[in-house]
């Protein structure tokens, strides 16, 4: 039985911001903090349905469309910088009329909840960030490279197959890659090239001494994303931070360890992810 509750479009910020809710505030979940699930860079949210899926058996789950992606605002003219969209996050929380939340970000998702975080927001009472680019001014590269998201995406625009898409992702599933087909053109290759550019502008690693929430670190074995040497730094700076490392995982870990993305966490959400 699917947890799907409904697709919204939200006013907050000034835009359209367009969420998938699974789960509801019934039951156990009205005892357990809500969570805003932020996706990564090329992820329209209906690509994180089958982790929303699993959340929403334990808690009142929202799965956000970032500006430029999915079904959320989109086009020129839009200010798809780091700071616009983490006010988008705590502006969607207050429309949403959420009085405590969990904010849980993947990759630049999990960029975008720390820049949210730095803020205090109201309502904000812990933060999982997965698998975060820790590139900034200074550091080195964030490994992937933008040839890859741009080339995708230009394909997907014209039209593209499950089998096309296995050029781009050989490991996923016909399904994963048949769901990435579809939605990847939604993704407007402008804000696209612009959050990749931000990954070596804008230091997020600035922001940390300034969270106070708990903070959890989800990260890959695989992908080379989040090293040893930057969790220590992460922690440093954030010594609340726990740090839980997924094996047999690259940067996507849903996708490559599924249950042992559940596992690392525990039952920081009110209940463990079974």
């Amino acid at each position: 039985m699917s947890n799907f509750l409904y697709g919204a479009n939200v006013h907050a910020n000034g835009i359209r911001q367009h969420v998938l809710r699974y789960g509801g505030s019934d039951g156990e979940r009205a005892r357990r903090d809500p969570v805003i699930l932020i996706p990564g860079i090329t992820s329209p949210a209906v690509t994180w349905g089958f982790v929303a899926e699993r959340f929403g058996r334990h808690v009142d789950t929202y799965v956000l469309d970032v500006r430029g992606r999915g079904l959320s605002s989109s086009g020129p003219g839009l200010d798809y910088s780091l700071d616009a969209q983490a006010a988008d996050v705590v502006a969607l929380a207050q429309a949403l009329g959420l009085k405590r939340y969990t904010l849980v970000g993947h990759s630049m998702g999990g960029r975008i909840a720390v820049r949210a975080a730095r803020s205090q927001p109201a309502g904000l009472s812990q933060l999982i960030i997965v698998d975060p680019p820790v590139s900034g001014p200074g550091r080195r590269a964030y490994p992937a490279k933008l040839p890859w998201y741009v080339d995708s995406i230009r394909q997907a625009t014209r039209g593209m197959s499950a089998e096309d898409m296995k050029a781009f992702c050989p490991t996923w599933t016909e399904a994963q890659r048949q769901l990435r087909a579809q939605w990847l053109h939604t993704c407007h290759e402008p804000a696209i090239v612009q959050s990749f550019e931000d990954f070596g502008t804008d230091d997020i690693h600035a922001d940390l001494p300034h969270i106070k929430h708990p903070l959890r670190l989800i990260t890959a074995e695989r992908g080379d994303v989040v090293r040893d040497d930057d969790v220590a730094e992460w922690q440093q700076l954030a010594p609340q931070t726990q740090h839980h490392r997924v094996p047999a995982a690259g940067h996507m870990i849903p996708w490559d360890n599924e249950e042992g993305f559940y596992a690392a966490f525990d039952d920081v959400l009110g209940h463990r992810l079974d």
